[in-house]
Order: structure tokens, then C-alpha cells, then sequence
């Protein structure tokens, strides 16, 4: 086309638009809207000069694959040596093959999220380095010590560096990022021990932090609104030796009773609340303060766990045995081993507490690791309420019981607790299902082989739930009856039988569709799912504590354990046996967690746990993996898995199926599908090799394309 043509058509073209002017315009503002405005690429660097010291970016990328958890290297420009300090957010190009390199530098690949760790003046590598695309921001949010937590972390569970460093490092914010954290305060003064004198060494703890110290303890804590004014003083007298403390505890609603113990005690300013309800921004503002070093106090849910608290001197966790302790994604970590983790690495203070007693936390106690922090019994009968039982056989007796569901005890104790106060009916959420026991003794029903559960899903044959050996001709071994048992009372029918018996008095309700945070101190019928009890205003005079078979009968190694936390957590909201309080719990009264229950001894129930789980070599004595996947998937992972010697491998099982449209939750198999579990189980001292050995396993697989999902669990809260 010659030059007379292209200006005879531009001409042409201006004066056809000169005709319809406005449809044309019109038409192309709707064209520029609709079009797909392509995003402006990062610089390649093409051609740019280098830092001329410490060229040399080491960045752990955002990619959560094991077969890529590793350390990659990248050249740093001239234009980015200023901000680009270990710890900031970078962008890199990942991906790029070895043959796209164009002047001596990598090209091409995607653009992926990273943290800088290191700036060197050489690469190990001995190829061609892509250089950095861009700094995000100069905040350093990645130090040492958090990277070094992250990779233990991940090591210890099977995990990668850079899936732990999501739930460490929170998401950026700009807005918060460009704030300027407030100036730090002074030391406060030690506090007085105010109520922890109720407890043997409890001073002497609180001494020992003031003065700098790094006591480990396990604290049984006394039933009361106590604890949150107990752990505050514990953070206050770390703070007055100059150092950090970090408490982490299981939802919102404890985290806001320590945060207002802490501002009464301390007043604003000392400490920095790390919640989802905060909100993105807020939370990010508060975590870069800490990590500012602005404040040196924490408490926070679950994700407060990695919080980056300058000379960390006190790490706090409350009621470990909550399963919102443990965090759904992975590797899965819990909160409990990630702060025993960095008091060892940081040689800080611990300190465990709840008003019940895990077996992991006796464990501690038993290996001498941490001491024990207890009440004298005196204070336990002062503090702790009237704790009574109704068994089957008071049921049979019962003509009450069988007319409507409930025994005429927990009448009585219903009509005498509303003279005073509101009382707590504690009720067993949906979905408790119930394993299998002797119908004479209530002995569970395990298996000859491992100790795993028996169970006989739609009336099949009798097997057990962990190495899937069939158990015909079971006897009970305590009784030799060859008679089992499942039981679950229905919760929802009670509660409505106790708003008819009672019209004029209001009834509330708090579980998982509205959970309660107070009640206040009047006449009221309070009907709540385990873990969703709310706190009345001066203690319930009464509590009933229903269907004790359902929780009891669940098919999980800790049945028994979380029976009696759910128990003592809602009974420790109970006022004490001097005011009147009293706990109904309906439940065989031989049993060995309502016995605890009625003396008042989570920790004597955890260390008889203990002993009984080191002699069957169960966890937390033994360490273990649960693995699951398509049958064939898993056959072959197991085959390849170079596991320690001592390991064990039970199973594989079939998994239940999940239903495809129904209710999910956290680790549920993908729905329609089949899927089959082993446990891995190893003795002390090999927890290590056996995560490593999963690690290894998973990545080679993973680096040969995969196929067929294989879920890899080290340490699963829930085996059956």
C-alpha cells in the first residue's frame, strides 16, 4: 500500500467518523470497556546492572509442593539493592526452563509471591539466575527466628517451609503497613499474686518470672472466672523483667476475657489482640507493632502461635485440649508442640493451663520437662461444686426417667438452681457416634491385636477400626460377656422436655449456629452444645450435663479425655459447693472419667491414661501418622515409604464415604469416593525419621506428577 493510500483512507476515515459522530464514539467507549486490558508485566531487568554487593538474592517461594521446598537464588538489581533486605515480600518469575535465558539472565515463567531470607555475594547454583521482579514493600516480616520456628515446624510435621510461612505470615495490608506503630512503653512493675496465692508454687512462679527465670509449668487451674486475671499476672510479671510474653488460647471469646484482664491489670497500650474478628487490617496492624517491637505482649487464637514477640520470655497456652488448637491446613500444626517448640529453641518460660488435664500435658509433667502448678485440695473443695451421678440403674428405678427422659435428680436440681440463678443444661452436639462397648460393664471394646476400636458399621461383621482384623468372637475382657452396646440419647427431645417442665422461665440456647458470650445472673434455663457455654454473670447455681453414653461412646482414642474436659469446662462455670452449686451428670458413675469427675482430679484421670497408653503404645508415648488415599494410590505410597525399622503400619481400612451434597468437615474424603487409612506408628524417639521418611515419600511421588491424591497427617488429633 503506497503512502497516498494510507493517507487517503485516514482521511476517508476521519470524515466518515465526522458523519455519525456520536454512534461511533458511543460505540467505541463500549468496545474499550468490554476489552480485557492487559496487566503490566514486572521487568524482566533485561540488560540492567547488578548490586554491586551481595548480588545475590536467596527467596523461599510462595509454592507449598515438597518437591519444591527448597531455597532458590536470584539476581538482584542495582534498582532494588536499597529494599531488597532479607525478610521483605519480593516477587519472582518461577518456572522459567534452562532455555530461556537472554544475555546471561533467566526469562520467562510466572509471576509467584516470596520472601527474601538472604542476600549473598555468590549462587550455589552454577546457571544462568533470573533476576528479582520487584520488592512488594521494604517491611522486613520474615527474621531469623520466625524462619528458623517455620522450618521446624515443617520438618516436624511432614510439611513444606513455605505452607507454614502462610500461616505465620499474615497477608499484607498497605494501608496498615503505612502507619507507624506507637512508641513502646516502659516496663511495668512486677503485680501482686492475687489469686494464684490459691495454688502450692504459684508465687514462686510469678517470682521466678519477675526475676527473669524460665519456669516450665502444667497448670490445673481452679474452677472461676479466675484464670484470665491469673494468666495476666503471669504476663505482667514477664513484662517487668524486660521481656515478651505470648498467650494463645482456643477462640475469640477467651482471647477477649485475657485481653480485658490485661487492660485492667496493665492498662492500654502493653499488649496487641490477634483475632479474626479484628478484621484484616486491624490484625495487621497489630502483628506488625509486635514485630515493630512496640509491644511486647501477645494473645491471640490458633494463628498467634508464629507471633513474632521480641525476646520472647513467656509462652502461655490455655486449654490445649480444644480442637481449635489444631489448625486445619497444612502441615496441620498445633498449637501446643509449635509453643513447646520455640520455648525450647528460645529457652523461654511455659506455661500449660486448663481446668482439665490432657494426657499430653501429664506427659510433660511425667517426663520432667515441666512441674506441676496445683491448688491444694482445701481450695479445690472451696472452688469446685457438688459433682453428682445418675447411672442406668438409677434410670431404671426411675418412673420420671422413663416418662420424660430425664431423672428426677436433675429435676430436682433444675427447680432448685432457677430459685437463685440461671442453670446450664450441657447437651452433646450433632454427629457424636457412639463405638462400641460391653453392654454389662461398659468396658470398650478393642481390638486383641493393636488395642484399636471395634466397630460394626450397618450390622457387619465385627472389626477393628485401625488394622481392619476381624474380632468374631470377642468377649469382654474385664467381665467375659460377648454382649456389645452403642447408645445415644436424644439431646434436642431433652432439652424441649426441660421448656415444657418449666414455661415460665425463659429458655436460651448457644451453639454452633449462635453461641453465647454472657448470660446475666437471673432465673434461666441455658441449653448449650459442649465448648459453647456461656459465662454467667456470677457463676450458674446448677448444671446439668446430659446423654453422658454419647460423648463417652465416641469412636476416638480420646473419648474418655474429652468427656471429662467438656465436662469440667462447663462445670467449672458452676458456682462452688459453699454458694450452692451443683453439677448432675448423667452417666454410669463406675466409669473412670466420671469418677474424675466427681473428685475433682483431671490430672489424676491423665496420668492413669498415661500409664494405660504407655502400655498399649499409644500417642502421645508413641508417635503417629494417619495416611489415606484411593486404595491403590495408598498400596503404593506404603510400598515406596523407606519407613524407620521399629515402624508399625496398621491397617489400611476403609475410610467411611462421604455423602455428596451432605455436611463436610476439615480431612473428610473427597465425596462419592472411597478412600483407605493406615497409622503409622513408631516408638519414642523415631517421630523424626518417620516424618521424614512421609516427607521424602510424598515428594518423590509428587515430582513423578502425582496421580491419584495422597493425604500425609503426622500426629492426627482424631485416630478412632
Amino acid at each position: 500500500m503506497s503512502s497516498e493510500d494510507e493517507t487517503g483512507g485516514d482521511e476517508a476515515g476521519a470524515g466518515r467518523a465526522g458523519v455519525g459522530e456520536p454512534e461511533q464514539l458511543a460505540l467505541i467507549r463500549e468496545t474499550v470497556r468490554q476489552a480485557k486490558v492487559p496487566r503490566a508485566k514486572p521487568r524482566t531487568w533485561r540488560g540492567a546492572a547488578l548490586a554491586k554487593e551481595l548480588p545475590v538474592a536467596r527467596v523461599v517461594v510462595n509454592k507449598g509442593v515438597l518437591h519444591l521446598d527448597q531455597f532458590f537464588d536470584y539476581a538482584v538489581p542495582e534498582e532494588l539493592d536499597a529494599d531488597a533486605r532479607p525478610g521483605v515480600r519480593v516477587r519472582v518469575r518461577f518456572g522459567a526452563g534452562a532455555h530461556q535465558v537472554r544475555g546471561g539472565r533467566r526469562e520467562g515463567g510466572r509471576l509467584i509471591d516470596g520472601f527474601l531470607v538472604e542476600r549473598r555475594a555468590e549462587s550455589d547454583y552454577s546457571g544462568p539466575l533470573a533476576a528479582l521482579a520487584d520488592v512488594v514493600s521494604p517491611e522486613p516480616v520474615l527474621g531469623p527466628e520466625l524462619l528458623g520456628l517455620a522450618r521446624a515446624v515443617a520438618d516436624r510435621y511432614a510439611g513444606s517451609l513455605a505452607d507454614v510461612l502462610q500461616l505465620a505470615v499474615p497477608p499484607r495490608n498497605a494501608k496498615a503497613e503505612s502507619r507507624p506503630s506507637p512508641e513502646p512503653l516502659p516496663s511495668p512493675p512486677a503485680p501482686e499474686p492475687g489469686s494464684w496465692t490459691r495454688y502450692e508454687q504459684g508465687e514462686a512462679f510469678l517470682r521466678s518470672l519477675a526475676r527473669g527465670g524460665s519456669p516450665r509449668a502444667v497448670w490445673n487451674a481452679l474452677p472461676g472466672p479466675h484464670w484470665a486475671d491469673e494468666i495476666a499476672r503471669a504476663v505482667a510479671a514477664t513484662l517487668a523483667s524486660g521481656r515478651g510474653a505470648l498467650v494463645v488460647v482456643p477462640d475469640g471469646r477467651a482471647a477477649g476475657r485475657v485481653d480485658a484482664a490485661l487492660t485492667a491489670l496493665l492498662g492500654e497500650g502493653r499488649h496487641a489482640l490477634l483475632t479474626a474478628e479484628a478484621g484484616p487490617e486491624k490484625r495487621y496492624a497489630q502483628w506488625l507493632a509486635v514485630r515493630r517491637g512496640s509491644v511486647r505482649a501477645v494473645v491471640g487464637t490458633r494463628a498467634a502461635m508464629f507471633a513474632p514477640v521480641r525476646d520472647l520470655g513467656l509462652a502461655v497456652i490455655w486449654d490445649d485440649g480444644d480442637t481449635s488448637h489444631s489448625e486445619p491446613h497444612a502441615p496441620q500444626p498445633h498449637s501446643r508442640d509449635v509453643l513447646l517448640l520455640r520455648a525450647a529453641h528460645d529457652h523461654c518460660a511455659f506455661l500449660l493451663g486448663a481446668t482439665s488435664c490432657t494426657v499430653e500435658a501429664a506427659q510433660l509433667v511425667e517426663s520432667g520437662w515441666a512441674r506441676p502448678l496445683l491448688p491444694g485440695r482445701d481450695q479445690v473443695r472451696i472452688a469446685a461444686p457438688l459433682v453428682r451421678t445418675v447411672g442406668d440403674t438409677d434410670l431404671a428405678r426411675d418412673e420420671a426417667a422413663r416418662a420424660a427422659r430425664l431423672p428426677t435428680l436433675a429435676w430436682q436440681a433444675v427447680r432448685e438452681g432457677l430459685k437463685t440463678g440461671p442453670v446450664l443444661v450441657q447437651v452433646p452436639r450433632r454427629g457424636y457416634v457412639p463405638r462400641l462397648a460391653c453392654e454389662r460393664c461398659r468396658t470398650p471394646a478393642r481390638c486383641r491385636h493393636c488395642a484399636g476400636p471395634l466397630e460394626a458399621p450397618e450390622q457387619r461383621e465385627l472389626h477393628c477400626g485401625w488394622c481392619g482384623r476381624g474380632a468374631p468372637d470377642w468377649h469382654c475382657v474385664a467381665c467375659g460377656s460377648d454382649r456389645l452396646r452403642a447408645q445415644v440419647v436424644g439431646a434436642r427431645r431433652t432439652a424441649e422436655e426441660l421448656g415444657r417442665a418449666f414455661p415460665a422461665v425463659p429458655v436460651r440456647t448457644s451453639g454452633r449456629d449462635h453461641v453465647l458470650d454472657r448470660v446475666p445472673d437471673r432465673p434461666a434455663l441455658v441449653v448449650s452444645t459442649p465448648g459453647a457455654e456461656p459465662v454467667a454473670d456470677g457463676g450458674y447455681a446448677a448444671a446439668l450435663l446430659l446423654d453422658g453414653w454419647a460423648m463417652l461412646g465416641r469412636p476416638d482414642l480420646r473419648a474418655g479425655e474429652e468427656a471429662l474436659r467438656r465436662w469440667i469446662d462447663a462445670a467449672a462455670l458452676v458456682r462452688g459447693q459453699g454458694e450452692g452449686g451443683t453439677v448432675v451428670v448423667v452417666a454410669e458413675p463406675t466409669l473412670r472419667p466420671v469418677q474424675a469427675l466427681v473428685r475433682w482430679d483431671p490430672v489424676g484421670h491423665a496420668q492413669r491414661e498415661l500409664a494405660e497408653r504407655a502400655e498399649l503404645g499409644f500417642p502421645p508415648v508413641s508417635r503417629m501418622a494417619a495416611v489415606a488415599g484411593p486404595p491403590d494410590a495408598l498400596t503404593g505410597f506404603l510400598r515406596a515409604a523407606e519407613l524407620p525399622p521399629d515402624a508399625e503400619i496398621l491397617g489400611p481400612v476403609p475410610l467411611p464415604v462421604t455423602r455428596p451434597g451432605g455436611p463436610r468437615r476439615p480431612g473428610d474424603t473427597p465425596p462419592g469416593e472411597q478412600w483407605d487409612r493406615a497409622l503409622i506408628r513408631v516408638p519414642p524417639g523415631s517421630g523424626a525419621a518417620l516424618a521424614t521418611a512421609l516427607k521424602r515419600a510424598q515428594a518423590s511421588r509428587l515430582a513423578r506428577g502425582g496421580g491419584e491424591p495422597v493425604r500425609v497427617r503426622v500426629d492426627p488429633p482424631d485416630i478412632g
